[in-house]
């Protein structure tokens, strides 16, 4: 018998659900937005699973197998609903806003705040990843999305311009406008909380 036999006898597709369904549920959740498009992923994500496990080598985990095959799921619906980008993804309703960041020489009003006492210890906080991810429900959808596959998921800008079908141009200003809109909402809610 072979180790990828044994590794699916040990984990069975009933099994999947129980030990990695929240897992798959919150991850989707994150970058979808929407509990039925997160279910409806995660449900996708596991029918897939079954019908491709002859093919698991058992050279990853079952969890980051399954997460692999979610992410091409979420991958799929940026790229059917790409056509559907809400213009204030693009033309941001906020653009004052994000422009009232800087002066008129394009110098920042406010230095971003210290990273107190030591960023590796801050992303090992719960509290740090859970304000984060209510900083990101508040960005506009898409930008939200190219801010986590690039920053969470390390995708290349090709990778993300052809999920989310826009220009490299276009994902510069969303991940500029993602950046400056999370510095402003962690430093409310997060930076000036701890101290």
């Amino acid at each position: 018998m072979t180790r990828t036999k044994k590794q699916m006898e040990k984990s069975s597709p009933e099994q999947w659900v129980a030990q990695h369904g929240h897992y798959l549920y919150r991850f989707a959740l994150a970058r979808l937005r929407q509990p039925e498009l997160a279910e409806n992923a995660v449900q996708e994500t596991f029918l897939a699973a079954l019908k491709a496990r002859h093919r698991f080598a058992g050279r990853s985990s079952q969890r980051t197998w399954l997460t692999g095959i979610l992410k091409h799921k979420i991958y799929d619906h940026f790229r059917q609903h790409a056509r559907e980008i809400d213009v204030s993804d693009l033309v941001d309703k906020d653009s004052q806003a994000v422009d009232s960041f800087y002066d008129y020489t394009g110098r920042p009003h406010h230095p971003p705040a210290d990273w107190l006492p030591n960023p590796r210890e801050i992303s090992k906080s719960k509290e740090f990843w859970e304000v984060l991810e209510r900083c990101l429900q508040k960005l506009p959808v898409h930008t939200a999305h190219a801010f986590m596959m690039r920053e969470i998921d390390k995708m290349s800008t090709q990778q993300i311009c052809k999920n989310l079908d826009v220009t490299a141009t276009n994902l510069w200003v969303m991940l500029h406008r993602a950046r400056l809109q999370l510095r402003e909402c962690m430093e409310k809610n997060w930076f000036e909380e701890s101290r």
